[in-house]
């Protein structure tokens, strides 16, 4: 059984599709685990105040005529805000799409969203260490259930919750708490959640174009007009953020 020092929120998406810059959420589940063991779960259809393409409907089945009534993300953001408080974070996919598209929209309401201290527990990253398949068949595998609604955001969040407790079952070595598990499977050093920058030796370096594998400071000395094409770019929010940190300390540091 999970032990936990901190509520654990499993958290899906259901969106217009996946691109981190542009594209929006259309429904979110949180299946909230307390430390007592005791679960909450709040679902939501969300209007992203753009259409749904066909093909993201064909995966999830949420339409423009079933989300024209429901709030935009602006208006709930306080309310998720609420809910994830003093949460760690899990999610199936979650570190590489959920959580950054999620921070994605809390940036565009302008709601401050404090991820320091926050653990990122991604199922996915289990699954592959362990036995490299899809969410459907890590149901099957683990639970011995074939998963019926997978793409609905209350289901994927649920089945993932019972996948990490069947993961702990089978998988001693992984102990029962979050931090023994990322201490098996490693612990995600993000710097943006699109994954623009990494950390190399501790310093941030360009993931991307013709800088990749540079430290995102000295670029920034020595050409900072790249700071102003990224600014201007069709990059995250949550990118640009980062980017600016990086470059008021460049610029605190050459002062």
């Amino acid at each position: 059984m999970l032990q936990l020092k901190k509520p654990l929120a499993f958290i899906d998406l259901e969106t217009t599709g996946v691109n981190l810059g542009t594209d929006r959420i259309v429904e979110i589940a949180i299946v909230k685990i307390l430390t007592d063991g005791t679960r909450s779960v709040k679902r939501k259809l969300i209007n992203p105040g753009i259409p749904i393409p066909k093909a993201s409907s064909d995966v999830h089945g949420i339409t423009d005529e079933m989300v024209k009534d429901a709030p935009l993300f602006k208006q709930v953001a306080q309310e998720l805000k609420q809910m994830l408080d003093g949460c760690d974070f899990a999610g199936y996919n979650s570190n590489r799409f959920d959580i950054p598209l999620l921070m994605e929209e809390f940036l565009r309401a302008q709601v401050e969203f404090d991820m320091k201290n926050r653990k990122l527990l991604d199922v996915q990253n289990i699954f592959h260490k362990m036995e490299p398949r899809t969410l459907g068949a890590a149901y099957k595998f683990y639970c011995s259930k074939t998963l019926d609604g997978a793409h609905s955001a209350e289901v994927d969040a649920s089945a993932t919750h019972e996948i990490l407790e069947a993961q702990l079952e089978r998988y001693t070595e992984l102990g029962n708490t979050v931090d023994s598990i990322l201490k098996v499977i490693g612990e995600d050093q993000v710097v943006d959640f699109a994954r623009r920058f990494i950390m190399e030796n501790g310093i941030e370096v360009f993931n991307f174009g013709k800088y990749k594998g540079r430290p995102v400071a000295d670029v920034l000395k020595a050409e900072p007009q790249y700071y102003d094409w990224m600014m201007k770019g069709d990059f995250p929010q949550h990118t640009k953020q980062k980017l600016t940190e990086i470059y008021t300390r460049t610029l605190l540091k050459k002062g």
